[in-house]
């Protein structure tokens, strides 16, 4: 595919996130050197099948990079106070360094005070209230795992940034507002677009960096592209044949843009690879090292 005669380069996310498993994993390497265990701790609640096998996935992957993982397996009928204590205790734990509670939680629960309980030193989602107020001052803290992923992908694609206009449709707290402000803290002139957005394909046509995460299945036409701009599909909607799909129509996407992720196989491995990533810093901060030395 072509755009006035430059071929449109697919961003291989799974290769990307292979990338950032290795240096995690040669991190961790270092880390023990010096005497830190990094630990990860997992809390699933309930038999929701997709986050049964999102949990899987990341044991599986924070194994392989070297982390000790615990995964917590509780009842969906788990109570909400039972379910805080389970945080409580393992931020008391000082061989835990990385806590995380599969969302979303089974009827009943909150998440809110759970993520308000977890140590934000420990919080390797990035979604507890001090990380989140870290992230829009530009601090340093944990920053949410998808959204970061979104970064890695530009940066090391080789996306400028600075100066471009970045367009993002959605705009949940797990990825539409934390992308946002990690694209403003990266001098992005940025806006975000939701259901009352009035006009929206005239919106997103001016992106240089347009992403996607509304959560429906190839709403972005190739005709709201601005010709060259840099396309990130979020979305992963699984249609009534069985295949996944993105909330780009990527067919018509790839004609128009001069980079764009597939689905699956873009931004959904940079997810698992970011929270290890979080957790190695994360255990490189609680032993009392500078995680960039570790690089």
């Amino acid at each position: 595919m072509t755009i006035e005669g430059m071929e449109t380069k697919i961003i291989d996310g799974k290769r990307i996130a292979a990338e950032v498993r290795e240096e995690v994993r040669l991190r961790v390497e270092k880390l023990r050197a010096k005497g830190v265990e990094p630990g990860l701790c997992v809390i699933l609640v309930g038999d929701d099948p997709a986050s049964q096998v999102y949990v899987r996935n990341k044991d599986r992957a924070a194994t392989k990079a070297g982390f000790q993982v615990e995964t917590v397996r509780l009842p969906a009928d788990v109570g909400q106070e039972e379910l805080e204590q389970v945080i409580f205790e393992r931020n008391a734990n000082p061989s835990v360094h990385g806590i995380l509670v599969q969302l979303p939680l089974p009827p009943g629960l909150d998440p809110e005070p759970l993520l308000r309980a977890l140590d934000p030193r420990k919080d390797v989602d990035g979604l507890g209230p001090a990380n989140v107020a870290a992230l829009w001052r530009g601090q340093d803290g944990m920053q949410p795992c998808t959204p970061a992923g979104c970064i890695e992908l530009l940066e090391r694609s080789g996306v400028t940034i600075e100066g471009r206009r970045a367009v993002i449709v959605g705009r949940s707290p797990l990825v539409g507002k934390p992308l946002a402000a990690l694209l403003l803290n990266r001098n992005a002139t940025v806006t975000i677009c939701h259901s009352r957005t009035q006009d929206l394909a005239r919106v997103t046509r001016e992106a240089d960096i347009l992403v996607a995460a509304v959560g429906r299945a190839e709403m972005v036409r190739g005709s709201w592209i601005k010709p060259g701009a840099c396309v990130l599909d979020v979305g992963i909607n699984r249609g009534e044949d069985g295949r996944l799909r993105g909330d780009v129509a990527f067919a018509e996407a790839r004609e128009i843009a001069s980079k764009i992720t597939p689905v699956p196989g873009g931004v959904g491995p940079m997810t698992i690879a970011m929270l290890l990533s979080n957790t190695a810093r994360a255990a490189a901060n609680l032993g009392g090292l500078d995680p960039d030395s570790l690089d």
